[in-house]
């Protein structure tokens, strides 16, 4: 499907996505569990991926493991998005972490947009490292699943991912003590 996709057949995205939703739900439905009190809900981050994936035109995404770190880069965006267009106002009182490895860093506030530019700052250095975060922290997988899409060991996957989230907590929090 993603071969027909890439070729330019109209409907193959619609064939697609109905193979594709109930993992993507999941993975978004990781990030919304995060969201409290947020508008931001599991099935609108999903169709907010498809909406976008509708416009994309050349895109070659040659197997699942591009297509779900695709799908991880929508996500992020449309949470930077959100979280601007919320205008990045900090919740009541209440922070709600990304994920409880990366508690330092809060969903729906300007630390989303920090982390943002700061990923894709490493990007420009190792990109291999952002689709490793992307991965494990916006869609949600575990660090098994993580290594199986990359074809790597859950002990490299394991050190990369502790190496990129100290290089993010060095960039997102220069001046604290706290430990990533």
């Amino acid at each position: 499907m993603l071969q027909r996709w890439h070729r330019g057949e109209k409907h193959a995205l619609n064939h697609l996505m109905p193979l594709v939703y109930p993992r993507l739900q999941a993975m978004a439905g990781g990030l919304a569990r995060h969201e409290v009190n947020s508008t931001m809900q599991a099935t609108a981050i999903v169709h907010e991926v498809y909406l976008r994936l509708l416009k994309v035109r050349h895109l070659e995404l040659t197997d699942r493991e591009h297509f779900y770190s695709f799908a991880a880069r929508l996500m992020r965006l449309i949470l930077v998005d959100h979280a601007r267009n919320r205008g990045a106002r900090k919740r009541a009182g209440v922070r709600v972490p990304l994920h409880e490895d990366m508690k330092w860093v809060a969903l729906d506030s300007e630390e989303v947009v920090a982390l943002h530019q700061s990923l894709e700052e490493m990007a420009a250095v190792d990109p291999q490292k952002v689709q490793l975060l992307e991965l494990r922290y916006f869609l949600g997988c575990t660090a098994e699943e993580v290594a199986e899409l990359t074809n790597q060991s859950k002990a490299t996957v394991d050190r990369h991912l502790q190496y990129a989230r100290a290089w993010l907590f060095r960039r997102l929090k220069p001046s604290n003590s706290i430990q990533a």
